[in-house]
């Protein structure tokens, strides 16, 4: 299947979630994140979700992070230029959704791509090869290639892999992992 096939597909199948089975697969997710050898890293960048579009729930993983005293990155989007700036997670953060429901910082301190270590990437499918289909905007592609090439990517999807994806770009941003509730892949 090619990628906007994929979006289809996997925006149907995550419609069908009850609130109750996306709860208990982020659990799945964010347990079988535990088991990463990705823990002695400092910057973890991670996405809040879009409710509305039935994402996984990171507040499981980001719980994991602050009890692992680690420094949270998230990012607010720029619809003009397809970019991303990271904030520190702090406690006097203010998140606001922006026009698409997207949670964001407001402000804050400024992090750099080059100090981001682990990113946790967002996706709506992905294949056996560690591709993935994001919404088609590119900004995490765009993100991904800012960061240094030692910059762990894993994804999280409710959903196990595609054996593969058509269409891909030169521009797309290969993951590390991909963690699923009932498996972790490893790509490299």
């Amino acid at each position: 299947m090619n990628k906007k096939e994929l979006r289809k597909k996997y925006k149907e199948l995550r419609n069908t979630l009850s609130p109750e089975s996306i709860d208990e697969k982020s659990l799945s997710i964010a347990n079988r994140a535990l088991t990463l050898p990705v823990w002695e890293k400092q910057y973890y960048h991670l996405f809040l979700p879009i409710a509305e579009q039935k994402e996984i729930d990171t507040a499981f993983i980001l719980s994991i992070l602050q009890g692992k005293d680690k420094e949270v990155v998230l990012s607010r989007s720029n619809f003009e230029n397809g970019t991303l700036t990271h904030y520190l997670l702090t406690d006097n953060t203010v998140i606001r959704k922006n026009a698409y429901n997207i949670p964001e910082p407001v402000d804050g301190l400024e992090v750099p791509e080059t100090k981001i270590d682990v990113v946790f990437v967002p996706l709506l499918a992905f294949d056996e090869l560690g591709n993935r289909v994001g919404y088609g905007k590119g900004f995490y592609d765009r993100f991904l290639a800012l960061c240094p090439k030692n910059t762990i990517k894993i994804g999280l999807s409710f959903f196990e892999a595609e054996q593969h994806i058509e269409g891909l770009l030169e521009s797309d941003i290969k993951l590390d992992y991909c963690i699923t509730p009932g498996k972790v892949y490893s790509f490299s």
